[in-house]
């Protein structure tokens, strides 16, 4: 007879323990979950499911049994623990509720926890010009997903579906590394909200997959924050981290800011939101806060003027600071101005962190003819500033 593994002794052992001391232990393992013990024996049970007949014998297991035999396969990550960082806000899905002037907001954060490993973690919040900005105080609980392959046949090979049907706080579903590709992170999504030409609406996201070794870009559709398409993307103009969608068509064709030379900001065109290909440059290194390179912080702003595009420099020292620019509205290829100094650099009291000497946004938001920015501090913790546009506007040349 093959010798048992080292997992179905594991799971010899609990099923040998009687019906007393397997009640015991399981109380003594959920007590300290006690707030959350609704979502945490979901889990157990799932996991117990899942490995039940695949990398264990199959067994008929009573409830308690499955509890403690998944909580044995089971181990809490802490996604946020090190850093929450790299923030993208976009206008939530359900505005209604409100005070007047009032906009609620969707947004997204880099969680780092043990291992450098990233995570897409979400908080909700509200701004009005009058009574300023609110965040909501996010949960303690994090709600199981299921996966799926992505049935729709134009997607490209390997995509993913992530399944959140369960609680309604948003802040309550986090993006884990699912695939081999993502092993290390799923890194600085970009979001924002993107209108067809019809008047429909959805969320589009880029995000940077990391295995460890090498990077990807990935695309990330959602139309409600509960079931969200993780697609590859492919060709000349995904070629590098950082690209962002524009929230609209020009022309007819979708369009991506991008930087593939790792340099400059580049413009690309596509029919097809998985496959990018030639692009041009329309903004390039000029002032000294940006010689290393520039790139953008987040998807372009459709504002009277223009494409406001938020970007970050690279300087001295690897200093990142926060500037803008705007792009014709027609043609987005053409630059019209840009800031000369930037609109944000770390000061004193904010220079040591997770990575030192850093201010960073993936997304911002206009509400009033107010820029409300969202960024990170040395990829370690996340604030807010708001600018009026006019006043923002005055300050490029």
């Amino acid at each position: 007879m093959p010798e048992r593994s080292r997992l179905q002794r594991i799971v010899d052992r609990v099923l040998s323990m009687d019906h007393a001391a397997v009640s015991a232990y399981l109380a003594q393992t959920l007590l300290p979950f006690e707030d959350r013990s609704y979502f945490v024996e979901k889990l157990l049970l799932a996991r117990f499911e899942e490995i039940n007949g695949r990398i264990i014998a199959k067994c008929s297991a009573t409830r308690e049994q499955a509890l403690l035999i998944g909580a044995f396969f089971h181990q809490e990550y802490s996604y946020e623990a090190a850093a929450l960082f790299n923030p993208s806000a976009v206008p939530h899905p359900d505005q209604t509720g409100l005070p007047p002037g009032s906009l609620r907001f969707v947004l997204s954060l880099r969680g780092v926890g043990e291992g450098h490993i990233s995570s897409v973690t979400f908080r909700t919040g509200s701004y009005n010009i009058k009574t300023g900005l609110t965040i909501d105080a996010p949960s303690r609980q994090v709600v199981a997903h299921r996966l799926e392959r992505d049935p729709n046949p134009s997607a490209s090979d390997g995509s993913i579906r992530i399944v959140c049907n369960e609680g309604d706080d948003l802040s309550e579903r986090v993006l884990f590394p699912v695939t081999a590709q993502q092993r290390n992170g799923i890194e600085d999504l970009r979001l924002v909200r993107f209108v067809e030409d019809d008047g429909s609406s959805r969320y589009l996201g880029s995000y940077t997959a990391y295995d460890g070794r090498a990077i990807a870009p990935e695309l990330l559709t959602t139309d409600d924050f509960r079931t969200f398409n993780l697609h590859r993307m492919e060709g000349p103009g995904a070629n590098n981290k950082g690209l962002a969608f524009f929230p609209r068509r020009i022309d007819g064709k979708y369009a991506l800011l991008c930087r593939h030379d790792d340099e400059s900001i580049w413009l690309a065109l596509s029919d097809n939101l998985h496959h990018w290909g030639e692009s041009v440059t329309v903004v390039s290194p000029r002032y000294p806060w940006e010689f290393i390179k520039i790139g953008n912080c987040g998807s372009p702003i459709e504002l009277d003027e223009g494409w406001l595009v938020i970007t970050h420099g690279v300087g001295a020292v690897r200093n990142y600071a926060i500037g803008a620019c705007l792009l014709d509205k027609k043609d987005p290829s053409r630059l019209l101005a840009r800031t000369p100094e930037p609109l944000l650099r770390a000061q004193a009291d904010e220079r040591s962190g997770y990575v030192p000497n850093v201010v960073y946004s993936c997304g911002s938001l206009v509400h009033d003819r107010v820029l409300l920015l969202p960024y990170a501090i040395a990829d370690s913790y996340t604030t807010f500033a708001t600018v009026p546009i006019d006043r923002l506007l005055a300050t490029m040349q």
